[in-house]
């Protein structure tokens, strides 16, 4: 049925609970939008308020809030008889699944991570609502077939099998969904407890670049891939077997009777195999990855969400190990846990110690082959380990706030040290410094102030400075980033978009934000060594710029094959290994005074 013709479940009442005004307003006019009754609650007493005057038909509820967060407002809800049945879809930013299982052993009926996909959004709010629905309708129907003669009873069981059926499906695969999943886990688990040797195993399948399929080619794409990976993964599953789709791009893989690990592994070997071929689908052709997470069942497994959950630990250690494989979990990696709470507690140090680092990257004006600026790279130097790169670091940052402090650190130290070059006369004067400005410092209303302070107490030309800002961070709050966006401008400091074409790839936002500078993600760079003759969106992406008037950077570039292509697209500059590796300051100076050209 269209959307001009509202169901049961648009009219519903729904209770959004979120601290960020920006999420909260952008949320409740997509579904209002759809037909959908919205309050809102801008933290957790009022939500507790809100839902005491009128029980909602469902809540969509932010995890990170002062004084009652999200897990608070959910056990306080699911304690009392009054609100318990309402369902609860958790929204977060954090993407760890031990946040993941804590939002469902609390009560949480689905989570959806930030930033929001928000056709996502809609399907998993209409199925949570039409889930509300049926178990009502079920609760009436029952009640009213238990009055019935015998003779009913039949009838009653079709349509308990039918309603079951509607509620344990993935809408758009068909496919068994979570809880379905969970349930066969449950009996699998149960059978083991009773005969040792019988043995499954849980394979969870994550699609790599999925996000970039589904917004460079359309969600209408994106859907049409789903279907066709489900098919092909059920073409190799015995009957025995169970396919799931978890939700997005997540499947689910539970594999019976299987004698051991060898077996499994080469399960996982033939799904990454198939995935080799491509998926044809209506005039497109797409190629894509899995990375997969193994876990073996076996007797200290009591619930299924843990068996879930150490698959899918060990699917994101495969992402991290270069994606496009699988992993089998181990019991070690729970430590992982402890280490990241013990880097968090490195870092606070680490901030209050000064030890951070700013290394340069040289980036390169391809038409005079010469040095045009330098782009600074935070680097740790912890006092009982070695330099620790920013890969390791930055992501536990950024889950706990640390990132504002850190960036900060790097804005400074960066702009004293490019500006002493300046009065030394290293370096003329058209030479500029990039500095990355992560999503949490840019959604700082104080950050345009704290640059301006900078820039007089450094009398540093705010032209000479460039802040380089992702494509997601800029569209998290549309709204407070044009009047940010606008302050920079203000202040002649140049902006600059950092991996240009990863993120929400919509080239609407160009037109609506002052950029100066378009930043070619090095993923798009690299792959144009594999065909010379087709270099995939980066020609698109440096005529966008040409169009819009512009600058452009490749980055990433490590082969001259690469450099001659950039070349003969017109692409204005490029940094990479190819030219040098981010470098301290006294390296970077050897290298400035060599005054080499590319």
């Amino acid at each position: 049925m269209s959307d001009n013709h509202p169901n049961n479940y648009q009219e519903s009442d729904i209770l959004i609970v979120d601290d960020t005004p920006g999420n909260l307003h952008l949320l409740s006019r997509i579904l209002s939008k759809k037909g959908y009754k919205v309050r809102e609650a801008i933290d957790g007493k009022t939500a507790l308020q809100e839902v005491n005057n009128k029980l909602p038909d469902l809540i969509l509820l932010d995890i990170m809030m002062p004084d009652i967060d999200g897990y608070a407002v959910c056990n306080q809800l699911k304690s009392e008889p009054y609100t318990a049945e309402v369902p609860i879809i958790f929204l977060s930013a954090l993407d760890d699944i031990f946040d993941k299982v804590k939002a469902f052993e609390v009560g949480g009926v689905d989570y959806i991570s930030k930033p929001f996909k928000f056709q996502e959004v809609l399907i998993r709010v209409k199925n949570q609502l039409t889930l509300r629905r049926i178990q009502q309708q079920l609760q009436v129907l029952n009640t009213q077939l238990e009055a019935r003669v015998e003779q009913r009873t039949q009838e009653l069981e079709i349509a308990n099998s039918k309603l079951r059926d509607m509620a344990f499906r993935d809408d758009l695969t068909n496919l068994p969904n979570r809880a379905l999943f969970l349930e066969r886990l449950v009996d699998g688990i149960d059978v083991k407890q009773e005969h040792h040797n019988y043995n499954f195993v849980v394979l969870l399948l994550d699609c790599d670049r999925f996000k970039m399929i589904n917004e460079s080619l359309g969600h209408s794409v994106g859907d049409q891939l789903l279907i066709a990976i489900s098919k092909r993964l059920k073409s190799l599953l015995k009957p025995e077997d169970t396919l799931a789709r978890l939700g997005g791009d997540e499947f689910a893989i539970m594999v019976n009777k299987i004698e051991d690990m060898a077996e499994a592994k080469a399960m996982a070997q033939k799904v990454l195999e198939s995935f080799s071929h491509p998926f044809f689908l209506p005039n497109q052709e797409v190629f894509i990855n899995v990375s997969i997470g193994i876990s073996w069942s076996h007797l200290d497994y009591q619930k299924p969400e843990h068996m879930l959950r150490d698959a899918d630990t060990a699917m994101y250690r495969a992402k991290d190990l270069g994606k496009g494989q699988y992993h089998i979990f181990d019991p070690s990696m729970h430590h992982n846990v402890s280490e990241k709470l013990q880097i968090e507690n490195d870092l606070r140090r680490a901030i209050k110690n000064d030890e951070f680092l700013v290394y340069y990257q040289p980036i390169i004006h391809l038409k005079t082959g010469k040095i045009a600026g330098f782009e600074a790279l935070v680097r740790w130097q912890h006092p009982q380990k070695q330099l620790i790169h920013p890969v390791l670091f930055i992501p536990i940052a950024e889950e706990t706030g640390l990132i504002n402090a850190i960036g900060n650190l790097v804005l400074e130290k960066a702009c004293k040290q490019f500006r002493s070059w300046q009065k030394s006369k290293l370096i003329n004067d058209s030479m500029f410094i990039s500095v990355n400005v992560s999503a949490r410092q840019f959604a700082n209303m104080d950050l345009s102030q704290q640059i301006q302070q900078l820039l007089e107490v450094t009398q540093l030309d705010p032209h000479c400075l460039k802040l380089e800002i992702t494509e997601s961070a800029i569209m998290d709050n549309p709204k407070t980033a044009v009047a940010i966006l606008e302050g920079f401008k203000k202040q002649n400091v140049r902006l600059s978009i950092d991996d240009f074409g990863t993120g929400y790839s919509s080239l609407s936002y160009l037109h609506n934000f002052q950029v100066d500078t378009l930043k070619i993600d090095k993923s798009f760079v690299q792959r144009m060594d594999n065909n010379g003759s087709s270099c995939g969106l980066v020609p698109v992406i440096v005529n966008i710029a040409k169009t819009m008037k512009m600058g452009v950077i490749a980055e990433g570039v490590e082969t001259s094959e690469q450099l001659s292509l950039l070349r003969g697209l017109e692409c204005e500059f490029a940094q990479g290994y190819l030219f040098s590796q981010p470098l301290p300051e006294s390296l970077l100076m050897e290298l400035i005074a060599a005054d080499k050209i590319w």
